[in-house]
């Protein structure tokens, strides 16, 4: 402990560093703002974006998997600009033999270890886009031409702004088999009885964005980087052997043609259910399975202001529903799946479905669209407007594993969720992965806490993901990488964003302004195309909170977060009493005088020098230094005359002084979260915000007052900065313990549910 004296004098001046670093403002690193975008992050005066309707045909062949389609499009400019071509995405075309996809993934031998790898290497597969025709309406063919997976119809006279046209295209692919070569959709086959599931997307050419931000955004889809499109107005004919059952996005138009009459009064019974209604029982499905029928039917959709279309068609499917107040509308939450989902779909997929609407619409915008629906499909989550595409099977036996479970819960609130973010708040995620995945794995987190009393949620929590942060920089990218170039892209994408929206609604702006400014982005940019830009600007503007050096250190770049507390120093208020500090002095230095040495020489030494010879002590010697003489009352007198009250009341206050020295090893600047166990075991939690490193973003020092003594004290006590060194956050050193992750191996044998099941057969 060391003692202060008040007043004596002025502390040394620091000494400032003249680099701003992470600080800075990230005005440079901003596009500017315009009549397009507006620097509160807002759409400008000007915003404008264009609209494609499409009104489709489409067949599935479900003897060849090849799907037939045709369109036309009727595509408006509501830019300022003249357009001397369209641009189209041909995103099957991924799966085409000179697919760029396929020449430019790292292969290496040791990549190759059976001869199914060999196999999956030389397995052919005739995919991608055939386009028969690009034409008028009237049908004049337009010239065009395909750059791998873009189309460019090039126009006899530019559209002009304002201008509308409609032009038609007629095309046809082989539907890839997914549990052979992957995909986002595709179809699934059950030998057993030869029956096939589709789940089917990216199925027809579809208009490209241009906007003020890329002109056209036809940067070529390699896989990874999905989708950024415009919306628009549908209409779909689907035509599907006449046992099966379409979900699709939209709203059926033609219920009479396809349902029965006592699938329809379910359907109607669903629709005033709070619970889910079986439009579809296992039982049906299953009688259905049994056999081919040879007509057709067709199911037709129609979707109002969405950016996509997807469907699924099977004749396995079951089919329940319910209806969800959201806003004072009614929307319909459905699921799809064939009886290899069960008893997990039946029990909770359209509970999810009404569940995440409920969540998303509190933290976002309200649900506009009037259905939602999840369709199972193994090995699979992607999502479209209205309708996803969710993993999560059980065992044959119906059994299934915790962790199927909470796979199949996360995936079906993530899908769904996807509603949200990117289908209507309609980010560019063929540029930004996380303004979509990560945005969205953000409010997951918090649906999932809403759905079970602590969730086990892989991701959110600052602390899971410090294993990430601290790891091999040549290996992780800054969160504002495009998204085909992106190191650990689940970690990158999802993980490290939805963290740092956590750690900015926990701890750096606290929920109130987090979900106000975070909603406001939400109202601002819904059916729109929002950019980082936007959302950096309308999370600062609406809350007044300056979160440039969030955004530098957590989303430009590689940095993490490690803080130490290097050095704690005690002082102690000097009272100026000699009676008090005289007496205090006598006892430290008694204290501090009973080292070894002192203790063996009493009884080594029989009598010193001075102790034989009373002429050896002089003056000093004979003086007693802790001594109150009148001199040193007198002072003392004196100085109390100089005081205030106030400051003889701090005087007499036996207040404890803590100068605690951090540093930042990691470089990401955070709030000190402090917490101060006091001798006398109660605690106290001092927030200190992350503004303390603006001008020291090495070393910082903070000085802290209590009343009694401190005995230890604890940096981010509460795991909410993502630290990745919890080894130096303590005073005194407190070694915390090793973080082992358990991971256990694949249970050849049986699951908890199946040893369950053997239990109840041995007792009986």
């Amino acid at each position: 402990m060391k003692k202060i004296l008040l007043l004596a004098g002025l502390l040394p001046a620091f000494a400032f560093s003249q680099e701003q670093n992470k600080f800075a403002q990230l005005g440079q690193e901003l596009p500017t703002p315009n009549e397009y975008r507006n620097a509160a992050g807002a759409p400008g005066h000007n915003y404008f974006q264009q609209k494609a309707d499409y009104k489709i045909e489409v067949e599935i062949d479900d003897e060849t998997q090849k799907l037939h389609g045709e369109e036309t499009i009727t595509y408006t400019n509501n830019s300022p600009d003249k357009l001397e071509y369209l641009w189209i995405q041909l995103d099957q075309n991924m799966r085409a033999e000179d697919s760029d996809t396929k020449l430019i993934s790292v292969e290496r031998m040791e990549d190759f270890r059976s001869i199914e790898d060999v196999e999956k290497k030389m397995f052919e597969f005739d995919g991608g886009f055939k386009v028969e025709e690009v034409t008028t309406t009237s049908g004049k063919k337009l010239s065009y031409a395909i750059n791998k997976t873009m189309l460019r119809i090039d126009l006899d006279k530019p559209l002009d702004s304002k201008g509308v046209m409609s032009f038609h295209v007629k095309w046809w692919y082989n539907i890839n088999d997914r549990m052979k070569i992957g995909g986002r959709s595709g179809y699934e086959h059950f030998e057993e009885n030869d029956n096939y599931l589709y789940t089917i997307a990216q199925w027809f050419p579809r208009m490209c964005v241009y906007s003020d931000v890329e002109g056209w955004q036809n940067k070529q889809f390699l896989g990874r980087g999905e989708f950024a499109l415009p919306f628009g107005d549908y209409e779909v004919s689907i035509t599907v052997p006449g046992d099966h059952i379409v979900g699709s996005t939209g709203v059926l138009q033609n219920p009479n043609s396809v349902l029965t009459s006592e699938q329809r009064a379910r359907f109607k019974k669903a629709a005033n259910s709070d619970v889910p209604v079986l439009i579809v029982t296992q039982e049906e499905a299953e009688e259905a399975e049994k056999g081919k029928v040879k007509d057709k039917k067709t199911w037709t959709f129609k979707a109002k202001n969405v950016r996509d279309f997807a469907f699924a068609s099977s004749r396995k499917f079951m089919w329940d529903a319910q209806g969800v107040d959201i806003a004072g509308n009614n929307v319909m939450a459905m699921s799809y799946y064939p009886k290899e989902g069960n008893p997990l779909w039946e029990r909770y997929s359209t509970k999810l479905v009404a569940h995440t609407l409920k969540s998303y619409s509190k933290y976002t915008v309200d649900y506009p669209y009037p259905v939602a629906i999840s369709v199972h499909s193994k090995w699979i989550g992607m999502e479209y407007p209205m309708i996803c595409f969710n993993g999560g099977r059980p065992e044959a036996d119906g059994t299934y594993s915790e962790r199927t479970k909470y796979g199949m819960w996360g995936v079906i609130i993530h899908e769904v969720g996807h509603n949200f973010f990117p289908m209507i708040i309609n980010s560019d995620e063929r540029q930004w992965t996380w303004m979509d995945e990560g945005l969205n794995t953000f409010v997951q987190y918090l649906t999932e806490q809403e759905w079970e009393r602590g969730y086990p949620s892989r991701r959110g929590p600052a602390h899971l993901i410090a294993d990430y942060m601290r790891g091999d920089k040549t290996r992780i990218s800054p969160i504002m990488t495009n998204s085909e170039s992106i190191w650990q892209f689940g970690n990158n994408a999802y993980g490290k964003p939805a963290t740092a929206l956590n750690i900015l609604r926990e701890t750096v702006m606290g929920r109130e302004l987090f979900d106000y400014a975070f909603k406001i982005y939400c109202e601002r940019w819904k059916f729109k195309h929002p950019t980082p830009a936007d959302f950096f600007r309308t999370m600062e503007d609406a809350s007044a909170v300056d979160l440039d050096w969030f955004w530098r250190a957590w989303f430009y770049t590689t940095d993490h977060v490690d803080i130490s507390v290097d050095e704690v120093n005690w002082f102690e208020l000097n009272t100026g009493d000699p009676t008090i500090e005289k007496a205090k002095a006598k006892a430290s230095a008694e204290a501090a005088d009973q080292h070894i040495g002192v203790s063996r020489n009493k009884k080594s030494i029989k009598e010193t020098v001075n102790e034989r010879d009373s002429d050896i002590d002089d003056f000093y010697g004979k003086r007693d230094i802790y001594a109150v003489d009148a001199i040193d009352k007198k002072e003392f007198e004196d100085f109390k005359a100089t005081l205030t009250k106030e400051q003889l009341e701090i005087l007499n206050s036996g207040k404890q002084i803590y100068e605690v020295k951090f540093s930042n090893l990691g470089g990401i600047p955070m709030p000190l979260i402090l917490e101060f166990t006091f001798a006398d075991n109660t605690t106290e939690v001092i927030r200190v915000p992350a503004e303390i490193w603006r001008r020291h973003e090495e070393n910082v020092s903070k000085v802290f007052v209590f009343n009694k003594e401190v005995s230890s004290l604890r940096l981010d006590p509460f795991l909410e900065t993502a630290d990745t060194d919890l080894n130096n956050n303590s005073w005194p050193v407190a070694k915390s313990p090793s973080r082992y992750e358990l991971f256990k191996k694949k249970n050849t044998r049986e699951n908890p549910m199946q040893r369950d099941k053997r239990l109840k057969e041995l007792g009986n």
